[in-house]
C-alpha cells in the first residue's frame, strides 16, 4: 500500500497531530478527503522564463497530472531549479550539481510515493536522474523534447550545429550582418532543446536506454502533440509505480543497463557531455564506468545515427524513422535486451514493438553505418595521465593523426583577447591549447572547448585545426577537438606545463595526446609552478562547496562526498 501524506512526517514529537496538520493546511488548497488518501505522484516543475528549452513544461505537467488522475493517484507539483544552457553564468555545469542536490533533497522532504522529473536542456536530465538516483523513489523522467527544424534560404536549420557553422562564416565575412540577424530569428523556431545531436537530445537518448523513460520519449518534438500523450502515459506509469512501490532506480541501473548507455551514446554520435554525465550518475549507484572499457566499446559499435553534427538529419527525423526502439534494432546483439524499463517491460519487448519505417536513411544497420566506429575515443599520454575524450565521429579526418606547434591560452578570457589578434602567431597546422578552464579552473568547466578558429586563418579559408583544452564542448559542434583533459591545469595537471612552441601529437588511431618535451624539463616546468590556492570566486557559499569538492571530469565532476561505494 502506498504512505501517501503520511509518509515522511514532520517532527513535531506526536505523529498523529503530524498528520491531522499536514491535511488541515493542505485542504487550504481546497483538496477533498478522498484526493488526500490516495497515493501521491510528485511533478517536478522545471519552468523558467529563462529557461526557452523548457518552454513545453507547462503543458507537459498538465498532462502528467491528467495521467496519474486517471489511473487513480494524486498528482502533486513542485517546483525546483530551472537551469538554461545559454543562460548560466558561468557555465550550466557549476549548477548542474547544485539542481541534483535540490532535487534530491525536495523529494526526500516532501510526501510522495513515486515521482516524475520534467527536464531537458543540457544539464537539467542529469541533474534530476542523479537525483532520483540517490533518493532511490520509484521515478519516471519525461525529456522536454527537441525543437522543429528551422529554414533559411532553402536550407533547413538547427541550434546549435548550424548556429556555429553560420557564425564562423560571418567571422570569416562570408555573410553580412542583415543575413545573420535574419538567421538568429531561424535557428530556434520552437521551444524544446536543441534539434541535434547535442547535449540534451544525447541525456535523452541515454534516459531511454537506461530504461528511465517511456519508448520514444526521447525523439518526439516538443510542441507534438504525441509529446503530451506521450506526457499522459507517463504520468499513468507514475500511479502505478507509486502503488506498487517500484520498480526504484536501484533495480533498473544494473550493470547491463548501463553498458547498453554507454552503446547508445557511441552509436548515436553522441555528447562528450554525456559520458562525463552518465560517469556521475553511475557513481551514486555501485557501478562505475570504466573509461577503457568504454573506448573498446567505441571499436566495436558504429555510429549509426545520421544526424549532426556526425551526419547530416535531425532529431524529428530520427523520431520518424523509429527512434531509439528502432536503434537498439538495429544495435542487434550489442544491446542486453533483458535489462527492464519503469513498465516492468523488457527491452526486448521494447526493441520487437519498434515501427519499421519503409526508405528511411536515418538509423542505419549495422552493415551500413555511418562511421564504422563509435562517436568517442579515450586519449592517454603525458598531457592526460588519467584521460581527455575526443568525438571523432565529428572531427576531420585528415587530422586525427596530427604533429603541431602549441598556442597556448592562458583561460577562456586571454583566448576571447588574443585569439583574433592579426599579431598572433599561428598557422593552420598548429594546435591551439586552452588551459585553465576545467571543474575548478574556470570555474565550473564551461563549453570553450570549441576554440574559434583565429580571424585571420578563418578568412583564408581553414575550417578545421586540432584543438586541446580542459574544458568541455557541447555536442552540437563540429571538430577535431580534445576535452578533459586530467587533471586539469589549474591544480597542476601537464596541461599547465605547456609552453608556445612545444611540439603536441595527437594519434588517435593510438589513443594517445603527449607533450614532445623530454621528462628532465617537464619536472623543471613543474617545479616552477605556484602552489595551488584558493581563488578568490570560492570563498563563500556554494562557489566554496563546489571548489572545495568537486571530482575531476573522469569521475563525474559531482562532489566527493555523493559518491556510494562501488565497483566495477
Amino acid at each position: 500500500m502506498a504512505d501517501g501524506l503520511r509518509k515522511g512526517l514532520t517532527s513535531y514529537g506526536d505523529a498523529g497531530f503530524s498528520l491531522f496538520l499536514r491535511k488541515a493546511f493542505i485542504k487550504a488548497m481546497g483538496y477533498s478527503d478522498d484526493a488526500l488518501d490516495r497515493p501521491i505522484v510528485g511533478i517536478t516543475n522545471t519552468h523558467s522564463d529563462y529557461n526557452p528549452c523548457h518552454g513545453n513544461v507547462p503543458q507537459i505537467i498538465e498532462a502528467v497530472k491528467r495521467g496519474a488522475m486517471l489511473a487513480g493517484a494524486m498528482p502533486m507539483v513542485f517546483p525546483t531549479i530551472s537551469i538554461a544552457e545559454s543562460f548560466a553564468f558561468p557555465t550550466s555545469m557549476y549548477l548542474r550539481n547544485l539542481m541534483a542536490m535540490d532535487t534530491e533533497e525536495m523529494i526526500r522532504a516532501q510526501p510522495m510515493d513515486a515521482v516524475v522529473v520534467i527536464g531537458g536542456c543540457d544539464k537539467t536530465l542529469p541533474a534530476q536522474i542523479m537525483a532520483a538516483v540517490s533518493a532511490d523513489l520509484p521515478t519516471v523522467v519525461i525529456p522536454v523534447g527537441p525543437m522543429v527544424v528551422g529554414h533559411h534560404k532553402g536550407e533547413v536549420l538547427g541550434a546549435c550545429t548550424d548556429c556555429r557553422r553560420l557564425w564562423a562564416k560571418f567571422r570569416a565575412g562570408e555573410i553580412d550582418e542583415a543575413e545573420i540577424d535574419a538567421v538568429n530569428g531561424r535557428l530556434a523556431p520552437s521551444v524544446g532543446t536543441c534539434m541535434v545531436m547535442g547535449t540534451a537530445s544525447t541525456m535523452a537518448c541515454i534516459t531511454e536506454a537506461l530504461g528511465l523513460s517511456l519508448p520514444m520519449s526521447a525523439t518526439i518534438p516538443a510542441p507534438h502533440a504525441e509529446r503530451f500523450r506521450c506526457a499522459e502515459s507517463s504520468g499513468r506509469v507514475a500511479a502505478a509505480m507509486a502503488m506498487a512501490k517500484g520498480p526504484r532506480p536501484s533495480q533498473l541501473l544494473t550493470k547491463a543497463s548501463f553498458r547498453n548507455a554507454q552503446v547508445v551514446l557511441q552509436a548515436i554520435g553522441g555528447s562528450t557531455n554525456g559520458l562525463i554525465h552518465l560517469t556521475a550518475i553511475a557513481n551514486r549507484t555501485a557501478h562505475r564506468i570504466d573509461l577503457a572499457a568504454f573506448d573498446r566499446l567505441g571499436r566495436e559499435v558504429p555510429v549509426l545515427i545520421d544526424l549532426k553534427p556526425s551526419g547530416e538529419h535531425y532529431m524529428e527525423h530520427f523520431h520518424h524513422a523509429g527512434g531509439v526502439p528502432k536503434l537498439m534494432a538495429q544495435l542487434g546483439d550489442l544491446i542486453d535486451l533483458d535489462a527492464r524499463t519503469i513498465t516492468g517491460a523488457s527491452l526486448r519487448e521494447v526493441v520487437a514493438g519498434a515501427e519499421e519505417v519503409p526508405g528511411q536513411e536515418v538509423i542505419r544497420a549495422r552493415k551500413t553505418p555511418i562511421k564504422p566506429e563509435g562517436a568517442m575515443a579515450v586519449l592517454h599520454g603525458n598531457l592526460a595521465p588519467r584521460g581527455a575524450v575526443i568525438k571523432h565521429s565529428a572531427a576531420s579526418a585528415k587530422l586525427l593523426q596530427h604533429t603541431g606547434r602549441a598556442v597556448v591560452f592562458d583561460s577562456v578570457e586571454d583566448m576571447t583577447l588574443r585569439g583574433d589578434s592579426p599579431d598572433l602567431d599561428v598557422n593552420a597546422d598548429d594546435v591551439l591549447v586552452l588551459r585553465n578552464a576545467g571543474p575548478k579552473g574556470a570555474p565550473g568547466m564551461p563549453e570553450a572547448g570549441y576554440l574559434p578558429i583565429p580571424r585571420k586563418l578563418l578568412r583564408a579559408g581553414v575550417k578545421d585545426m586540432v584543438r586541446i583544452s580542459d574544458a568541455r564542448m557541447s555536442g552540437t559542434a563540429f571538430g577535431t577537438i580534445v576535452l578533459h583533459i586530467t587533471p586539469e591545469s589549474a591544480i597542476g595537471g601537464p596541461l599547465a606545463l605547456v609552453k608556445n612552441g612545444d611540439l603536441i601529437r595527437l594519434d588517435v588511431a593510438k589513443r594517445s595526446l603527449d607533450l614532445l618535451v623530454d621528462s628532465a624539463e617537464l619536472e623543471k616546468r613543474r617545479a616552477a609552478l605556484p602552489p595551488v590556492a584558493t581563488p578568490d570566486w570560492a570563498r563563500r557559499g556554494y562557489a566554496h562547496l563546489f571548489n572545495a569538492t568537486i571530482l575531476q571530469a573522469d569521475e563525474g565532476c559531482d562532489f566527493d562526498f555523493m559518491r556510494a561505494e562501488g565497483k566495477g
